[in-house]
């Protein structure tokens, strides 16, 4: 495995770097793992679904959009097209004559899974490479950084009321 680099004095770091190096990691990751899933036959938006479903499934068109971070009519055709190839079923909630209750089906529960795990294939052969002391550090942080995003969401949110 190679080695890590030596990080940054702390004077030096630069958030503004920091951010352009994690969005190109990201970028690189997800072009890594979108051509393991396209061997698949799945996109990325779609085992985005799939997945979401295997969390928990019976959820609303409205719910998987908002767990997706999507609006519902981007949602909508995506979805239309994975009942139709037999991935997902819509049932009946009942009392509710608006919305339809999302579930994989045995067919999208293995496609699922097979996605699930081609992506902790990945994962584990870069992040997982990591020393466990790199690892709770950077879960650290992430979550650090996660709840500033929140917090700068609310903020953003209150501030346009």
């Amino acid at each position: 495995m190679p080695s890590s680099p030596a990080p940054a004095p702390v004077e030096t770091a630069d958030p503004l770097r920091i951010w352009f190096r994690f969005i190109r990691l990201n970028r690189r990751a997800t072009n890594a793992v979108s051509l393991e899933l396209k061997a698949l036959g799945l996109s990325i938006p779609q085992f985005d679904l799939l997945s979401t479903l295997t969390e928990r499934e019976g959820m609303s068109q409205q719910e998987l959009a908002e767990r997706l971070y999507v609006t519902k009519g981007n949602v909508s055709g995506l979805l239309d097209r994975m009942v139709e190839a037999g991935l997902v079923e819509r049932r009946s909630i009942p009392g509710d004559r608006r919305s339809n209750a999302l579930y994989l089906t045995s067919k999208g529960r293995d496609l699922a899974n097979r996605g699930i795990a081609a992506q902790r294939a990945y994962v584990m052969r870069t992040l997982g490479m990591l020393p466990a002391q790199d690892l709770a550090d950077l879960e650290r942080i992430v979550l650090a950084w996660r709840d500033q995003a929140r917090a700068e969401e609310e903020r953003s949110a209150a501030n346009s009321r």
